[in-house]
């Protein structure tokens, strides 16, 4: 189904963001069996904006919706993933545009990974160990934030 962000946004620059209310994505971890952390990505399309690199299930989002709701909505469109099964901790903007265009990653978890189905956008979903996901080729937009919203992750994990 169209939503009503579905369009791009371009700066004064020239750049070109998708969502003309912004978007958003879903960044799920999970315990893997030998409790290390486990992160979802999506291995983009070769048709899609930044085609064949690895990201998170996330796309624009409609005027009536919450970045939350975006990046729900979109991990279930694009990876099947039910938000029953996951817990929501974070939401952080990770990249704001001159423009005022901004992109928020929304942090998750999972007890377990979660079974996924992919869509038209992914080649793939993949569990990815945390330590090698920056040995993947990144969307360039994810990998600028991935050590930022490392940090984050770990942040959460403070005993409180």
């Amino acid at each position: 189904m169209r939503g009503d962000g579905d369009g791009w946004v371009i700066d004064p620059d020239g750049s070109r963001y998708w969502g003309v209310h912004g978007a958003a994505g879903l960044l799920l971890r999970a315990a893997a069996p030998d409790g290390a952390t486990l992160i979802l990505l999506q291995h983009r399309a070769a048709w899609s904006h930044q085609g064949g690199t690895w990201g998170l299930p996330g796309g624009a989002r409609d005027s009536h919706e919450s970045a939350v709701d975006t990046a729900l909505r979109e991990a279930q469109e694009e990876a099947g993933i039910e938000a029953d099964d996951i817990r929501v901790v974070a939401a952080v903007v990770t990249h704001q545009a001159t423009s005022g265009w901004a992109y928020t990653t929304v942090i998750a978890e999972a007890s377990e990974p979660v079974r996924t189905v992919a869509n038209g956008e992914s080649a793939e979903l993949r569990w990815v160990g945390e330590s090698e996901v920056g040995d993947l080729p990144l969307h360039p937009a994810f990998g600028e934030a991935w050590p930022g919203l490392r940090s984050r992750m770990d942040a959460l994990d403070l005993p409180g």
